[in-house]
């Protein structure tokens, strides 16, 4: 029961990023826990708005194949780094929504100007450095993982992970609200930094509410 409810969750999510316009081709994917040794993944090479919750395919922690027509994504590693550095993760989403891809296309991090947000997401969402795909590119990620719910990835969009499909959906809709914003607001000098007390406070905020950050 709760595997088909997962499935379910994964092609919404899907369907949202396409809608959205945050993903084209066969950019995007997403993954999840249905147990602790059993994860869905979306199939790679397939455009996201004609996956069906029969075509997730099923691998093991170690990324083995199980059951499933077609192939795992090519980024599928880096689903599996983060499943293994946060046992508290369940489900990881990535995705292309454009102002926040340009900005770390651009080589740029989103530090976190709305109060709210830094209870959401921390201080800042960091940039990964750009690596070539498989061990390079799982490397590269592996230092941002501990502390942080979703990162930029210089040249690759954003990632975001939380502990069902819908929170690491919102937390990357969060992202590209941020740098939507960021970017109108360089038309009036950019977004002020918020003061460094309040970002204590809400960071102490974020802990409460997420104990495993903490």
């Amino acid at each position: 029961m709760m595997e088909t409810r997962t499935r379910e969750e994964i092609v919404r999510a899907c369907g949202y990023l396409v809608t959205r316009g945050w993903v084209a081709n066969h950019d995007g994917n997403a993954s999840a826990k249905s147990s602790p040794q059993r994860y869905l993944c979306t199939p790679g090479a397939t455009h996201k708005s004609v996956i069906r919750a029969q075509d997730l395919l099923v691998t093991d922690a170690a990324g083995k194949q199980l059951s499933g027509r077609g192939k795992t994504f090519s980024e599928y590693a880096l689903h599996l780094a983060v499943y293994r550095s946060r046992k508290d993760v369940r489900a990881v989403i990535h995705a292309h929504p454009p102002f926040a891809t340009a900005l770390g296309a651009s080589g740029r991090e989103l530090v976190t100007f709305l109060p709210e947000a830094v209870v959401s997401l921390g201080a800042k969402v960091p940039l990964v450095p750009l690596a070539a795909p498989g061990a390079a590119a799982v490397k590269a990620l592996e230092p941002f993982l501990a502390g942080h719910d979703a990162v930029l990835i210089a040249g690759n969009g954003v990632f975001a992970w939380g502990d069902d499909v819908e929170q690491a959906l919102l937390r990357l809709e969060l992202v590209e609200h941020l740098a939507t914003i960021a970017t109108h607001a360089q038309v009036w000098g950019g977004p002020q930094p918020l003061p460094q007390d309040m970002v204590a406070a809400l960071l102490e905020a974020r802990k409460k509410a997420f104990p495993s950050k903490g």
